[in-house]
């Protein structure tokens, strides 16, 4: 099947499930689509036990689909340049030392602790599986999706302070994470997954990677997006305007993969800077309104074909019965991974910036894994239990865009109770 036929399909799918989820589910828009999508995955499931080639043809549509590529690739540069957008950077400027922890010393940390707790449950089911690849799947769980989480803060009125950290976090540990796990990626080819210097690759080989990667983004993301803020200042033409940062992001996203530099942070920067400054000093009042626009049903289009994506590929996922119940037993472990990982920044912050009470909790449980998780899994090769860990990645982000994300509101507003803290009025990052 060529690609605008997928995309068609993929795209009829989505309308007709969130027609559905808008008239009858009502739940929040990403989690009803891929609630609907697993259901008629379900169903084609059972249909293809009476008749295969039901089954076989699902699977050889999704089997068509290059998840990998179109997410990390295509989506997420746009994605994370929208989100960065609306992002108030007066917000995240007070919270950066916190934000700043959490999206890489918090990062790794849970990839530690997720890997090595991971190796240990393996070692329990007697699965030798190496010690870097259970580091791999650290890597690829731990980022969380800013995108799945900020209507659901929005809807349940949590306090500027609580979203700002949290969304924060998600937009810059996104690039932190896709940038780790590649470079453990690279190490793992490199070792056969034996000794981490085996192979020619050593720490501060890898300090460097992490370096040009992280810096490199940060610096190309700059330098763009102040590019593209004075061309918009010097005319004023909407439609122009609007095309210069879609050619901002499609521009600097594919230089960042030339020059090995971070795609992710250069979309979260650029989008951070032309946010924040066109308003005043660029953008007429039209200009503002067509591309806020214009970015707000980029990103809504392509998260309703991300969540159901994400939903499909139950199709292509290994159900086994150890699969599921390692799956089952990583939920609690990352979820205890994030909260330990986050509690030093905490701790550290927690009076100098007056947290919310139940920061911790909250942030913990508003750690929604998506499908950045899924597509960095379904990039391991066979022999690193790919298997396994897309099996276990699956469950995880299920669980966690579907159980966490329903379950945040109420969670929220417990906590605020029990505190005396009223919730706030939804409005914008």
């Amino acid at each position: 099947m060529d690609a605008f036929s997928i995309v068609a399909l993929l795209t009829v799918f989505a309308a007709l499930f969130a027609y559905a989820n808008t008239r009858v589910l009502k739940l929040p828009f990403t989690i009803g689509l891929m609630v609907l999508a697993i259901a008629f995955t379900g169903v084609i499931l059972a249909v293809g036990s009476i008749y295969p080639a039901v089954l076989t043809e699902a699977k050889a549509f999704i089997g068509a689909i290059d998840f990998e590529s179109i997410l990390l690739d295509v989506m997420l540069s746009f994605l994370l340049f929208a989100g960065a957008l609306h992002t108030k950077l007066d917000h995240l400027a007070t919270h950066r030392g916190p934000i700043a922890l959490f999206a890489t010393v918090g990062l790794l940390i849970s990839t530690a602790l997720v890997g090595l707790g991971t190796w240990g449950l393996l070692g329990l089911f007697g699965m030798d599986t190496p010690l870097l690849y259970c580091l791999l799947f650290g890597a690829l769980i731990s980022p969380t999706d800013p995108i799945a989480v900020l209507g659901i803060l929005k809807s349940a009125g949590a306090p500027t302070k609580l979203k700002t950290k949290i969304v924060g976090e998600s937009l810059f540990n996104d690039g932190v994470g896709v940038v780790l796990f590649l470079v453990l990626f690279g190490l793992a080819e490199a070792s056969g997954g034996t000794a981490p210097g085996h192979g020619g690759l050593d720490w501060g080989h890898i300090g460097l990677l992490l370096l040009e990667e992280v810096g490199g983004g940060i610096l190309l993301g700059f330098l763009g997006g102040w590019l593209g803020y004075l061309m918009m200042r010097s005319i004023d033409h909407y439609e122009t305007e609007v095309i210069i940062t879609l050619a901002l992001v499609m521009g600097l996203y594919a230089l960042a993969g030339r020059l090995h530099f971070s795609g992710p942070l250069a979309m979260v920067v650029a989008g951070l800077l032309i946010g924040n400054n066109s308003p005043q000093g660029a953008w007429s009042e039209l200009t503002e309104r067509y591309v806020d626009k214009f970015w707000e049903i980029v990103d809504v289009f392509l998260n309703a074909l991300l969540f159901v994506l994400i939903g499909f590929e139950l199709l292509i996922v290994s159900i086994k019965g150890q699969y599921i119940a390692l799956g089952i037993l990583a939920i609690p472990l990352t979820l205890m991974a994030r909260y330990l990982a986050l509690s030093g920044p905490i701790a550290l912050y927690r009076e100098k910036l007056e947290f919310v009470p139940g920061t911790g909790t909250v942030m913990t449980w508003g750690g929604i894994r998506g499908g950045i998780s899924i597509a960095l899994a379904l990039s391991l090769h066979p022999y690193m239990q790919r298997e396994l860990f897309l099996a276990m990645t699956y469950i995880v982000v299920v669980f966690s865009i579907v159980g966490q994300g329903l379950t945040l509101s109420p969670l929220l507003r417990r906590i605020l109770r029990k505190s005396g803290a009223a919730p706030s009025a939804p409005t914008a990052l």
